[in-house]
């Protein structure tokens, strides 16, 4: 089985899409559209990448973030900051919790495979 990539995105075509890119390329594929139902996974078994939407139910995706630099189980997780919201204060706000990438809505699905792989080569 390839690696393991956990998706967590509240709106459902973009959620589809990423499933559908990442396992054409080979991804074993998770979803959850909530950051605090997301948190238990994340802690019982953390994915080799995660994919984070910035807005979300539950607990924002900074939320998640900032509990997932902290815990040394998840410390170094790759992790891919989804936004439609591409203003420079969420960007630099996303580097300062330890985001590995930053990407804006709308996206390519080359641009988001080459991340992916780019993430996960070390």
């Amino acid at each position: 089985m390839g690696k393991r990539v956990l998706v967590i995105e509240d709106e459902p075509n973009i959620s589809e899409a990423l499933r559908f890119i990442l396992r054409r390329d080979g991804w074993h594929v998770d979803v959850s559209a909530d950051g605090a139902d997301a948190m238990g996974a994340l802690r019982r078994d953390p994915p080799d990448l995660l994919i984070l939407d910035l807005m979300l139910p539950g607990l924002s995706g900074f939320e998640v973030l900032r509990v997932l630099r902290d815990a040394a189980q998840t410390r170094d997780l790759p992790v891919l900051m989804l936004t439609a919201k591409g203003h420079a204060a969420d960007r630099v706000e996303a580097e300062r919790l330890g985001v590995t990438r930053f990407m804006t809505k709308p996206f390519a699905n080359a641009e988001v495979i080459a991340a992916v792989r780019e993430m996960t080569q070390a």
